[in-house]
């Protein structure tokens, strides 16, 4: 399938913020959030969205992939995606020793799995970035990123009901939504099951992420900073986990398959290396 770009305007996204992790960009925990200062964040933040609204929208590009796994890659169209597995386990009511790759169809079985790809931006104006306020600055960049989440949120809604289409009759409000109880999940690059920032320069070569203004540093950062990008599953039991600490047995493995040096690995790695 095609890549198929998105747009949302501001008006649109607001419901969608998940305002508890606006709170903590400004180091204030949930219990704090109905303090005198928390509330007079929001005005702020409610006053500047408004101020934004007629220049600034959010935009997404997604595409639907054929794809299969095969042990702990994913072969997305002609592209293997090496990942990881769980080496620890924490609670012996959970299943153990978990992989993204566990949630696709195997390829022995020679049927065909669909995963979807996808990006999210929100690109300012330059004139908006320019401020010599501190406070004003600060604002635009944690309201920007919770933007950019907010156009995933109401994207993968659209793609589960619609553009995809697996999940057709869905109907949850927007609490329920940022409590993730829909089925399947979308777990961004650097997410505890997804850890290897580096593997989104495969993604890249998969989805043109360039037709919504977003650019690759040599390190794997995205530009504009207010920018999201991952995978998104449809199996029922899909759920994220954190991938932990692995061994130097998985770290060589995985250097192989993703025809890496391992000390270059290690730098994208380094709270995954017990």
């Amino acid at each position: 399938m095609d890549a198929v770009v998105l747009s949302y305007p501001i008006d649109e996204l607001v419901p969608y913020i998940d305002w508890t992790y606006f709170f903590h960009a400004w180091g204030l925990r949930p219990s704090q959030q109905h303090t005198g200062l928390a509330q007079s964040l929001l005005r702020d933040a409610r006053s500047t969205l408004s101020a934004l609204a007629h220049e600034v929208k959010g935009q997404a590009i997604v595409r639907l992939c054929r794809a299969n796994a095969k042990d702990d890659d994913l072969i997305i169209e002609d592209t293997c995606i090496p990942l990881l597995r769980q080496q620890t386990h924490r609670d012996k009511n959970e299943n153990l020793y978990l992989c993204l790759s566990d949630f696709v169809q195997p390829l022995s079985s020679g049927k065909t799995d669909t995963v979807g790809l996808y990006a999210t931006s929100v690109n300012l104006p330059a004139a908006t970035t320019a401020s010599d306020d501190p406070y004003h600055s600060l604002m635009i960049q944690t309201l920007t990123d919770r933007l950019a989440e907010a156009t995933a949120e109401k994207m993968h809604q659209y793609v589960r009901r619609d553009l995809w289409g697996y999940a057709p009759k869905e109907d949850l409000c927007i609490d329920d939504l940022l409590r993730c109880r829909y089925q399947g999940i979308r777990p961004a690059i650097g997410y505890p099951c997804l850890p290897d920032q580096s593997i989104i320069f495969l993604i890249a070569n998969l989805l043109p992420m360039a037709q919504i203004g977003i650019t690759l540093t040599e390190n794997g950062a995205m530009h504009p900073h207010a920018s999201t990008c991952g995978l998104m599953l449809s199996h029922p039991a899909t759920r994220y986990f954190a991938v932990g600490s692995i061994g130097e047995d998985q770290l060589s493995d995985y250097a192989r398959r993703r025809k890496m040096p391992i000390d270059e690995l290690r730098k994208f790695l380094r709270s995954n290396l017990a």
